[in-house]
């Protein structure tokens, strides 16, 4: 487990970092003295413990550019400050915790956030190096090339993200409910509602191309898919 500690004085960053330890959780911790230094960091972390008041790159702002490369973070934040509650509820906050730390309060919600990053790493995630971006496999509906750029079309986030990738690369990442039904389609057969020898609709109203060399094998998949525990999400 990855754990980033942001707070600009020393003494509590370390204080922090040494209750993170005393929980003996198996992790690795980064400490982190400005919220600069964390997003050039560039790296992922499972659960992110932030201050808010600090010099140059609050905490706030700091969330703000996590959420925007990492959805699924668990975010933290310790602050002496109780009027900020509502930006971090904004950010989709795990807790709020205020200084000073009560240590039982800070190990309970330790222990939640370390139950929450388990339930998260049994989902499958699709990873785009070139936006340092995770994505949720279970919101992708479809991807689509076109030209040199992928395009990838979400469910819950109800948008679509524009990449430089090729489709054979992200088809080796994505799991067994995704489906190559074209050279420019991979769709997720969750969000399948019917189809034809030609194309296949989904539950947005969106039609892909199905190439017809690959329908009678698209149609063997998609019903092992049904068949064998494959949820539809119409």
């Amino acid at each position: 487990m990855e754990i980033a500690v942001l707070e600009d004085e020393k003494i509590i960053r370390e204080h922090i970092c040494a209750l993170i330890k005393k929980q003996e959780l198996k992790s690795h911790i980064e400490p982190y003295a400005a919220g600069e230094e964390l997003i050039a960091s560039g790296k992922q972390f499972d659960i992110v413990f932030l201050d808010i008041q600090m010099e140059g790159m609050n905490g706030i702002e700091t969330a703000r550019r996590l959420r925007k490369r990492q959805e699924d973070a668990v975010l933290i934040f310790i602050t002496g400050m109780k009027e900020y509650v509502f930006d971090a509820l904004d950010l989709y906050a795990f807790q709020y915790l205020l200084k000073p730390l009560d240590e039982k309060k800070f190990a309970e919600v330790l222990e939640r956030a370390a139950r929450e990053v388990g339930k998260k790493e049994d989902k499958k995630y699709l990873f785009i190096k070139t936006r340092n971006l995770t994505l949720d496999q279970t919101d992708i509906m479809y991807i689509e090339s076109k030209a040199k750029k992928v395009e990838i079309h979400t469910a819950k986030a109800k948008k679509t993200i524009e990449i430089y990738a090729s489709m054979d690369e992200l088809e080796s990442q994505l799991g067994e409910e995704f489906y190559r039904c074209h050279r420019a389609y991979i769709v997720n057969m969750a969000y399948i509602t019917e189809y034809d020898s030609e194309s296949i609709t989904l539950t947005n109203g969106d039609r892909i191309y199905l190439a017809k060399k690959k329908y009678k094998e698209f149609v063997k998949t998609y019903m092992w898919h049904l068949q064998n525990g494959g949820v539809s999400s119409v």
